[in-house]
């Protein structure tokens, strides 16, 4: 009878085990995992969350379970209330930071998409980075020069503007992109800019984070004062020479190391 226990007990361990060894949150046949709606969106979140403090880095497509979650969040309420609130910051630390010498010197960075112009409607109809991006097509939506601005960053760029800061874009896009991005820019309501930084045929092989330093450096170099940068993107921010502050706006569609 002893015996026969063990062995019962031996065999409901490992049937336990294989089933727990089997088991994964990104299993499609949820149902058969037996995995919650309320489970799915605590891992979305915290994906999605692990993403936007650089945890989760280089990632090329949105795991396919958490697709319908970002785009709610993208299209959300909270996405508006997430980007509103860095822009908070943003104006709180520009209320207390900066002397300006007035001197033509002084300078603030801006990225291009999903920072100024949103790329929201280009990923509707590409599963909001569920799909692996594909830079032909983006490219061609591009051109068409519709992208919408994002009220809450148009509303600091004018503010900064109007500080007398020098106002830099520095984007990922291609030289051959900048008439149609200008106006675009220009459609929606940013005038004022000092420059426009694009990536020429020199900059195609340069990781964007290797390409937004070296056209730091060279604004550097000509004795401006960085006083901050805002974008979406980590490679925006990171390596030499940076800004006094950076501030990250939402973002978990792609990623541009």
């Amino acid at each position: 009878m002893g015996r026969h226990l063990v062995l019962a007990l031996a065999l409901t361990s490992l049937c336990i085990g294989l089933v727990t060894a089997d088991w994964n949150i990104l299993k499609q046949n949820r149902k058969h995992y037996g995995l919650k709606s309320s489970s799915l969106k605590n891992y979305c979140e915290s994906w999605r969350i692990n993403v936007e403090i650089n945890n989760i880095r280089e990632f090329e497509v949105v795991p396919q379970e958490c697709i319908d979650y970002i785009k709610h969040y993208m299209t959300s309420a909270q996405y508006e209330a997430d980007s509103q609130r860095a822009i908070e910051e943003v104006k709180l630390y520009l209320s207390t930071c900066c002397t300006m010498e007035g001197d033509g010197k002084d300078a603030w960075i801006f990225d291009v998409d999903d920072t100024l112009l949103s790329t929201i409607p280009f990923f509707k109809k590409h599963n909001f980075g569920g799909e692996k991006l594909n830079t032909t097509l983006l490219e061609e939506w591009m051109k068409e020069s519709k992208a919408p601005a994002l009220d809450h960053t148009l509303n600091l760029f004018n503010e900064i503007k109007n500080k007398g800061v020098k106002i830099f874009l520095i984007s990922s896009r291609s030289e051959i992109l900048r008439s149609v991005t200008v106006d675009n820019l220009i459609n929606v309501g940013y005038h004022g800019w000092s420059s426009l930084i694009l990536r020429g045929l020199d900059d195609e092989f340069m990781k964007v984070q290797e390409y937004k330093c070296w056209a730091r450096k060279q604004l550097a170099d000509e004795g401006y004062r960085i006083w901050g940068i805002i974008g979406d993107q980590w490679s925006s921010f990171g390596g030499l020479p940076s800004a006094k502050r950076t501030f990250k706006l939402p973002n978990s569609m792609y990623y541009l190391p």
